[in-house]
């Protein structure tokens, strides 16, 4: 069975977490959501809730087809859970996909993997990505090989998009 990782954190972006759980669902890929504490109940910016299902510590990467990062506060948050961060980064050596949208490139530029490669995310976040390297552009969503990026909510049918078109295909059981 193809498996994606959903990060998740207090404060993460309703939609830029729902949107891509449920569409990578209907795919048919099974999503795991990691957060720092498994079982813990996570509440979106906008006060829906998410369960991690798994903890950082838990986790092999290698049985993950993709990483997904949502913004919102989130990814802010969990920059500083070095676990999760380095998850990231194993998953680049990896070049598995990685989608991450709005403030999620904060954990990109936490990861050290961004430096050279082309990339967008929400402005308040644009000397971040700079400072750390990036190439930026203001598109509704940017692909450097595997790793792919998007602005804002009304960006992800392209996020999800873009991330179905070079995810292997979904093995259902």
């Amino acid at each position: 069975m193809t498996k994606v990782l959903l990060f998740i954190e207090n404060g993460f972006e309703d939609m830029e977490a729902m949107y891509p759980f449920y569409r990578l669902q209907e795919a048919g890929y099974v999503v795991d959501v990691v957060g720092p504490g498994k079982g813990t109940v996570y509440q979106g910016k906008y006060g829906y809730p998410l369960t991690a299902d798994v903890a950082p510590e838990d986790v092999r990467i290698a049985d993950y087809a993709a990483v997904i990062i949502p913004g919102g506060q989130a990814p802010d948050r969990m920059r500083l859970n070095d676990q999760m961060v380095d998850l990231v980064k194993e998953a680049d050596q990896r070049n598995l996909v990685i989608g991450a949208i709005c403030h999620g490139p904060q954990m990109l530029i936490e990861a050290d993997i961004v430096r050279g490669r082309n990339v967008t995310c929400y402005r308040s976040i644009l000397t971040d990505i700079l400072n750390a390297g990036a190439i930026y552009h203001d598109m509704e969503v940017i692909m450097d090989d595997k790793l792919i990026t998007s602005r804002m909510p009304r960006d992800l049918p392209a996020f999800c998009r873009e991330i179905l078109n070079v995810m292997p295909e979904a093995r259902i059981k």
